[in-house]
């Protein structure tokens, strides 16, 4: 193990000894950090924190801090993290509260840019980017392949869905389906995320049954019940999965999804 002298470390820490620990970070109680993970410097990390492998952590982040919200009176909740994620230079990470299910959930490879934040008990997928500033409130759930945009604000309890897009300086107060690209402040649907779909070697085939599903709920005028008989009929004649993973998105919203 790697701790440079000026790093303080509490001792029920549980640190793997491939850590590497640079100057001035604070490790408090509760912290557990696996194999491979590398904390550059003035980093704070707060407990209880679960931290998998391989993760990067820059300087003058705060990992696993208490929540402001005002509910939160010093309960024992949670950050558990995956493996492999960047986290630059200062992003913010708050665990959870035990009005929800005490735990904030970041999964694995996911890039956090310079300042980006994360609220209490919010779920977060892996492969997603969160672009610089980017912030989500409490309670959101972000996907799989999912990019942020810089400055972009997501408000509490939006469902974010796969491979959705949201660009710079976006103010999301709904649910986004999956597939789909938002942009401006108020937000509002500007098309698929074509593009991060080929970057992920999804075939030019899917792309165009996601275009269809698309149209059905965005260019046909109709009501979502009635876009989503006519997704599921497409379902059933496309056997496209990507086309299930849409449906899903808009089913489980329950702020309402952005038209």
């Amino acid at each position: 193990m790697s701790i440079h002298p000026s790093s303080i470390i509490h001792p029920s820490s549980k640190i793997d000894t491939s850590v590497e620990i640079g100057p001035f970070c604070t490790i408090g109680e509760d912290v557990e950090i696996a194999s491979g993970t590398k904390i550059v410097s003035h980093a704070v990390l707060k407990g209880p924190t679960k931290i998998g492998k391989n993760n990067l952590i820059y300087q003058f982040c705060t990992i696993g801090d208490d929540t402001p919200d005002k509910k939160f009176h010093g309960e024992k909740t949670r950050l558990e993290i995956g493996d492999g994620n960047t986290f630059r230079e200062g992003v913010t990470i708050h665990r959870g509260t035990i009005q929800d299910n005490s735990v904030t959930s970041i999964g694995s490879n996911n890039l956090f840019m310079p300042f980006a934040h994360v609220a209490h008990d919010c779920i977060v997928g892996n492969d997603n980017v969160f672009a610089n500033l980017a912030a989500l409130a409490g309670h959101v759930e972000v996907g799989n392949n999912v990019t942020i945009g810089g400055i972009t604000t997501v408000h509490q309890y939006c469902k974010l869905g796969d491979f959705c897009f949201a660009g710079m300086n976006s103010s999301i107060t709904m649910d986004v389906p999956a597939f789909v690209k938002v942009a401006s402040d108020p937000a509002r649907v500007v098309g698929i995320n074509s593009v991060g779909m080929s970057r992920k070697d999804i075939s030019d085939e899917s792309i165009s049954h996601i275009k269809k599903a698309y149209k059905l709920v965005y260019r046909k005028g109709l009501k979502i019940d009635e876009a989503l008989e006519q997704l599921k009929a497409l379902l059933k004649s496309s056997n496209e999965p990507l086309i299930a993973i849409f449906i899903k998105s808009i089913e489980v919203s329950e702020r309402g999804i952005l038209r």
